[in-house]
């Protein structure tokens, strides 16, 4: 199985030029794709709680393929590429299911503990979930930004075990080098971005402040501006790293894509305004089980096509064309 780089067939609306807004709009202007979800409460081995999200109707076969879709930072399964994805799982026999992050779809998890840009532990517990109660179906991902980094640092430091367990993965966008694209995200207009994710964020840390009183330092939250400054104050020390620094070194997925032992394409637009392109791998930095397809355009989990699509076009096609051959 060769390693390779793909020509995309992916092409941009002449109305819609540029990074920004190949994001923005199939975020928030395009409607969403339909899907009515079945939730379910999972409970986890350190007694915490997670939401899982499966998409209706369910195929009846057990053995039915599965597609797991591990969304990105403060996403959900109301995400525009996760229902995008959902229904085309419910139109092509799939059994679709979002696992959310702990503390996100709108359920509050119980522990301090929220989530990381490489919890792999975490990824090893819901994927054997998985195999678990379908034991013969072969199992799917497709991870979006943050999702797409966690999934791709699971598959390349589990080697044979991933493969063990998932027949092939799908990673859109992924910010590989943490540290390279936080240079991106800071600068200009892409700095919009930052500022959607730390309001969301800002919230939930306070509101576990005040449910742990003690543990973390209140108005130093409050004055949070940046990404870093929360990774600093928040996702680095719940998680064992020294500071942001040494949790973005140690979480990007870059240095680990040559342990990867399971078919895996890495999608990212060269315009993505908050990823960039100058940490996109080589072929010589990644193993032969994956595909590298670098389109010119696309921005940031966008890839819109036509007006009545929004992104319901190319990601759920090309993960579908990768995984199960356009099924």
């Amino acid at each position: 199985m060769p390693m390779s780089l793909a020509a995309s067939e992916y092409r941009a609306p002449w109305w819609l030029p540029g990074g920004h807004l190949q994001t923005i709009v199939p975020a928030e202007l395009f409607p969403k794709a339909k899907v009515i979800y079945r939730r379910e409460i999972w409970n986890t081995p350190d007694d915490d709680i997670i939401a899982v999200d499966w998409s209706t109707p369910e195929p009846i076969d057990p053995k039915a393929p599965i597609m797991v879709h591990i969304h990105g930072l403060e996403g959900s399964s109301n995400s525009h590429y996760a229902r995008a994805l959902m229904a085309r799982c419910g139109q092509g026999g799939v059994r679709g299911v979002v696992i959310h992050y702990r503390g996100c779809g709108g359920v509050t998890n119980k522990k301090l503990r929220a989530y990381n840009a490489a919890d792999a532990a975490e990824l090893d517990w819901e994927f054997a979930q998985l195999r678990e109660l379908y034991p013969e179906a072969p199992i799917y991902a497709m991870g979006v930004s943050l999702g797409a980094n966690n999934l791709l640092f699971w598959a390349g430091t589990r080697g044979e075990d991933a493969a063990k367990l998932v027949s092939g993965i799908v990673a859109v966008c992924a910010p590989l080098d943490l540290v390279g694209s936080s240079h991106v995200i800071r600068k200009g207009f892409s700095r919009i971005y930052d500022l959607n994710f730390i309001s969301t964020m800002k919230k939930k840390a306070l509101a576990k402040a005040k449910r742990f009183p003690g543990v973390l330092d209140v108005e130093k939250i409050k004055k949070i501006r940046w990404l870093w400054q929360f990774d600093d104050l928040f996702t680095a020390p719940i998680f064992g790293y020294k500071d942001y620094m040494d949790y973005w070194t140690k979480c990007s997925s870059k240095p680990h894509l040559g342990g990867i032992r399971l078919p895996t394409l890495v999608l990212n637009a060269k315009n993505d305004p908050i990823v960039g392109n100058e940490v996109l791998p080589m072929i010589q930095e990644v193993s032969k089980f994956v595909t590298l397809e670098y389109p010119a355009e696309g921005g940031h989990c966008g890839f819109p096509r036509k007006p009545n699509e929004g992104s319901l076009g190319f990601l759920p096609t090309r993960t579908f064309d990768f995984c199960f051959r356009g099924r």
